[in-house]
């Protein structure tokens, strides 16, 4: 089989897919004459710049030029009586070339998206740990007293009175090992000791979120406290 490819277009049916969908063309009534007039100026560009045209790409043009010419005839009738519409063979091979394109791209895609993928054996043999329920690591505390907590140790930052903006170098993961190691040394310890020495809003903001996010791993646990929109903290060992 011998294949035909001019820099961006693979044979003659490419071309033309290329100029239906440049002119936003129907392709079930294909203008000949437009679209030969496309072609042939295509053909004659190659020539200019002295590269070689292939043989399908002339049969091709010799096909649209006989088509265009049937177009001007007299229609001949089908076994029905119908009118046989030149066109008819080249739309079903246009039609049959986009479909096999289009799957084409489509393979191509997801072939591009596998090569990113990297499937890791033998994970059937992992141990299988399941993490705590989230109500049973928060011991009878509430989704309204940790927001009542956040927002006292909000309010008791002082107010800014400069309005300077500063970039503070902090993220969850830092502050994630920071509640860690401060449960590790302490035991159990109070939410707004915690938050106690920070005296940026900011900090305190991405501290919480880091609480929640150590929460949901099942490494902390949350116990009520006596004192008023405070909860108590304590790590899960084991």
């Amino acid at each position: 089989m011998y294949k035909v490819k001019l820099n961006t277009f693979e044979g003659p049916l490419d071309l033309l897919l290329f100029f239906i969908r440049r002119d936003e063309l129907d392709i079930y009534n294909i203008p000949i004459s437009t679209i030969t007039k496309e072609f042939v100026s295509y053909l004659h560009l190659l020539e200019q710049l002295d590269l070689e045209v292939a043989g399908d790409f002339l049969l091709m043009a010799a096909t649209l030029m006989q088509i265009k010419v049937r177009m001007l005839l007299p229609k001949k009738k089908d076994e029905k009586g119908e009118d046989i519409d030149p066109r008819a063979e080249l739309v079903n091979a246009l039609i049959e070339y986009k479909r096999y394109k289009e799957m084409s791209e489509e393979f191509t895609y997801l072939e591009g998206n596998q090569r990113k993928v990297f499937y890791r054996g033998n994970f059937e043999k992992d141990e299988v740990e399941h993490k705590p329920e989230l109500d049973v690591l928060l011991k009878n505390i509430s989704l309204y007293d940790l927001i009542k907590a956040f927002q006292n140790a909000l309010m008791e930052k002082p107010k800014e009175v400069v309005h300077e903006i500063e970039r503070l170098n902090v993220s969850i993961d830092e502050q994630m090992e920071f509640i860690l190691s401060k449960a590790d040394s302490n035991g159990r310890f109070k939410f707004i000791a915690l938050v106690s020495g920070m005296t940026e809003k900011i900090r305190v903001i991405v501290t919480f979120v880091a609480l929640l996010e150590l929460i949901k791993a099942g490494k902390l646990e949350l116990f009520e406290s006596p004192d008023f929109n405070n909860f108590e903290i304590q790590l899960i060992y084991g």
